[in-house]
């Protein structure tokens, strides 16, 4: 078996996990997660990254969500530095109804966005993007009208968390080191007090 026909089945199998998941919580396993990333650096590799799943206007839509759900500060660099719309790419054009939920919703916000403003999703100001997203960001605002907002959006947070945590960008900002070994571990003095705050036994 070739190596590419190898990561197809993998990338089709992760998708698979992922679709099933419900909303994409903790979907990919970070060993599972390494493999996605390593195939968007081979796809970059060729060039400039054309997207598998999706058209260049719902691409453009994605990489907006996944920076504005994690945009880059003077700490760390953010979603698109990572790969995520890459990441949710790559697996959405593996599992077809990973894709009809993105194509989908990145619908729905393209139809909302129009009916406020006049512009898609990815046109919109980025106070007007902003504002979209503080409504369908929680629950409580759920009404029939919202709720495929709502859950599109869980969606969009969760994988875009999930493909920055499990890059080398997101393990840095962690502070993860790896299994390596320590000489000495202590608890940080603020996580026993907060403990024992929690305890009730302070």
């Amino acid at each position: 078996m070739s190596r590419r026909r190898t990561r197809r089945e993998l990338l089709k199998n992760i998708g698979m996990s992922v679709a099933f998941s419900g909303l994409g919580v903790n979907a990919v396993t970070p060993a599972a997660a390494q493999h996605v990333h390593q195939a968007v650096s081979e796809e970059k590799a060729k060039g400039v990254y054309k997207p598998k799943a999706f058209t260049a206007a719902e691409y453009r839509a994605l990489r907006r969500l996944c920076e504005l759900v994690i945009p880059a500060d003077e700490k760390s660099k953010g979603a698109l530095e990572t790969g995520a719309p890459e990441f949710i790419d790559l697996l959405a054009a593996n599992n077809a109804e990973l894709a009809r939920i993105f194509t989908g919703g990145i619908g729905w916000l393209d139809a909302r966005m129009r009916k406020q403003h006049g512009a898609a999703f990815a046109d919109a100001s980025p106070e007007q993007q902003t504002a979209l997203l503080d409504v369908i960001a929680y629950r409580k605002n759920e009404t029939p009208e919202l709720a495929p907002g709502i859950r599109f959006f869980a969606w969009v947070r969760n994988m875009t968390v999930d493909a920055f945590y499990t890059s080398r960008i997101g393990m840095d900002d962690l502070g993860f080191m790896g299994n390596s070994a320590v000489s000495q571990f202590s608890v940080p003095v603020e996580a026993i007090q907060y403990a024992v705050r929690r305890s009730g036994l302070s």
